[in-house]
């Protein structure tokens, strides 16, 4: 239950005077949930099935989970329900039918009845979609894994992949840092083919349209194009081949592969530091007999238990952990706040990062970029092999603007990694460069689509502020080119796509404020034309809000309700383009200030983050936290002050 609003009524006291109180509240609410040891972390949400597979989990390996936290775990599942009984991947979205199918076998094997009424109408749900015949990849290996659909329903993916040369078309280098980890050892699940122990014998064979044992084609690709009946054909000819495959080569290719695990098993932070993986790397060891004692179990194991919240009211499981894009963040919001508690709390948070930079670990981003240093930071509290430009960025900017001396060696390290990490085509991926492989997108394993890293405008926005931010002008190839791939990203409404916000909000607010930092003038067409589009965006609450459904083409320009992050990135985005003084903004922040919570803080509901884009999304807890006062505390030196824009990067 979200704290209850003030509505505050803004429109009588003005947006000024409004925002002036709002920031006030807001920074005493996040000084108040700094750490110790400095540093911020928020929770982290996604949909139904990362609790759903977590409760699965536990059946496979015929754990005991404790019954109280599977009632508890189930009540959120059951909350999470459509309208028509199944599981949307976003707040108030549509029913998905992957998640549900997880949802469901996940509430029987909490015990709920199928003949119960909400199990009635999820199962309802999901036959009239198609079945779980039709669900994606991954949703049939968890199928596959508890005996409920044949190996043949998963595609073909041998571990010899392991040890293809790197020339070779299908090299797990190819694709992007969370496939390769959530791919390793599940190809080792897949050469072995091991099954749950599943002591209830939980099945949903109810939940089938056509009985697995009779399904002809399992593999349907969203995507019709050649390259899908190239890989289609390649799938049936691999699949036969297989059983062929020497059985030494095998036994060396899963010797690689828990060699690559082991060696970025990361301790009690996970494999990759994100569920799938970690959850995968468990079932690995279990299914090559690892005991339930081995260090290497016992660590994997523990990596889980760690993104379980269990508290009043909510309980569910993380995807992964934050602390390190919500520290930034929160010392971006309070640097613009700028009072003496504010200055000593960034200090405090900033010396925290700076004790996580990676320095040493040359991760598998070196790949495609050998003689780069390291230097970056990642997301989580520990993921050395895989940093961030993203994440790397926002610190950098956080630390330049604090106290440029006191940070310089971190910031000089970390300008060189973000230097080297452009891509070919002057844009920047999140975690690799140059992961541009599109054709990898066909194969039948990759029906999610989101495979690969490839560079995107937001996270390109961000290296490019952050370039500005410390001096770098025009003339400068990195940035040159920066700039370029960032005008030719922009779409023809005059927006530009948000790959891990939602969703042209964020990516328009993302590059207008790189080019502000950068010096683009504001009567610049491409500016003018992206502050046009925020303002015929403004609900007329005053707020902005961005469907999650925006995703898919046909739903390109589908609204939501109102939310404080979206309103916030909006806000920003006019600000960097001079727009200060439009009406937009001071109506956004009428809305912040009328919408704020009693502790400080915003409620938000829907999710305005994306993990991949039409598969799986997320709901920031720090969000509606620290982006509103980041946008009230801006309008109000901006407001108060003689500039009309600001100098910093974000």
């Amino acid at each position: 239950m979200h704290p209850q609003t003030l509505h505050r009524p803004a429109d009588e006291i003005g947006a000024l005077s409004a925002a002036t109180l709002g920031t006030a509240e807001a920074t005493e609410a996040l000084l108040s949930r700094q750490k110790d040891d400095g540093h911020w972390v928020f929770e982290l949400e996604a949909d139904v099935t990362i609790p759903a597979e977590y409760i699965l989990l536990c059946h496979y390996l015929g754990e005991d989970i404790d019954p109280g936290l599977c009632q508890r775990l189930g009540d959120y599942i059951r909350g999470a329900r459509t309208a028509n009984g199944g599981w949307p991947l976003f707040h108030e979205g549509h029913m998905d039918l992957s998640a549900s199918v997880k949802g469901y076998y996940a509430l029987k094997a909490c015990g709920d009845d199928i003949d119960a009424p909400h199990m009635v109408e999820a199962r309802t749900a999901i036959l009239r979609a198609g079945g779980a015949e039709r669900a994606n990849v991954f949703t049939r290996i968890l199928l596959a894994l508890f005996g409920q659909v044949p190996w043949r329903a998963v595609p073909t993916m041998p571990v010899e992949i392991m040890t293809l040369p790197r020339w070779s078309p299908f090299h797990l280098d190819r694709v992007s840092y969370w496939s390769r980890t959530v791919i390793v050892p599940l190809l080792v699940l897949m050469a072995c083919k091991p099954q749950a122990r599943n002591p209830k014998g939980i099945h949903v064979r109810e939940l089938f349209n056509t009985p697995p044992q009779k399904v002809e084609d399992w593999h349907h690709h969203p995507e019709q194009a050649g390259w899908t009946r190239f890989f289609k054909l390649l799938d049936a000819a691999v699949r036969r081949a297989e059983p062929l495959l020497p059985a030494d080569n095998r036994r060396r290719a899963i010797a690689k592969a828990v060699n690559w695990v082991e060696e970025r098993l990361n301790g009690e932070d996970g494999l990759g530091a994100i569920y799938p993986a970690m959850a995968n790397a468990v079932m690995m060891y279990d299914a090559l007999g690892y005991s339930r004692e081995h260090p290497s179990y016992m660590t994997a194991r523990r990596s889980i238990e760690k993104l379980v919240v269990d508290r009043p009211g909510a309980t569910y499981v993380q995807p992964c952990l934050s602390p390190v894009w919500d520290t930034a963040l929160t010392v971006q919001a309070l640097l613009e706040v700028n009072t003496p508690a504010a200055q000593d709390a960034c200090i405090r948070g900033l010396d925290w990062l700076a004790e996580r930079q990676i320095l040493d670990t040359v991760g598998d981003w070196a790949v495609q970029r050998p003689n780069v240093k390291p230097g970056g930071w990642a997301f989580q509290y520990a993921n050395p092999h895989y940093p961030d430009v993203d994440d790397t960025a926002v610190v950098v900017m956080a630390m330049h603007r604090a106290d440029p001396v006191r940070y310089a060696t971190a910031i000089e390290r970390a300008l060189h990694w973000i230097r080297g990490m452009q891509s070919e085509n002057g844009g920047w991926g999140a975690f690799d460069a140059d992961n541009t492989h599109h054709y990898l997108n066909y194969i039948p394993f990759a029906d999610h689509g989101a495979l690969l890293d490839p560079p995107t405008a937001d996270v390109s926005a961000r290296c490019v502020g952050m370039l500005a931010q410390l001096g770098t002008g025009p003339g400068d190839p990195v940035m040159d080119a920066g700039l370029r791939y960032l005008r030719r990203e922009q779409e023809a409404d005059g927006s530009w796509f948000g790959r891990w916000g939602t969703n042209y909000v964020y990516g328009t607010w993302s590059v207008l404020s790189a080019f502000n930092a950068a010096g683009i003038d504001a009567e610049d067409l491409t500016v003018r034309r992206a502050v046009q589009w925020l303002k015929d965006l403004q609900n007329e609450d005053g707020g902005w809000g961005e469907s999650g459904a925006t995703y898919w083409r046909e739903r390109r320009h589908e609204r939501c309700e109102s939310t404080a992050s979206q309103t916030a990135w909006a806000m920003l985005g006019l600000m960097a383009a001079g727009a200060v003084d439009d009406p937009s903004v001071a109506r956004g922040a009428a809305y912040l200030a009328e919408n704020q919570g009693e502790d400080g803080l915003w409620p938000e509901d829907p999710y305005t983050a994306v993990g991949f884009p039409r598969v799986f999304y997320l709901r920031y807890h720090g969000y509606p936290a620290f982006f509103p006062l980041m946008a009230l505390a801006r309008y109000k030196s901006l407001s108060e002050g003689n500039a009309r824009t600001t100098s910093w990067g974000l």
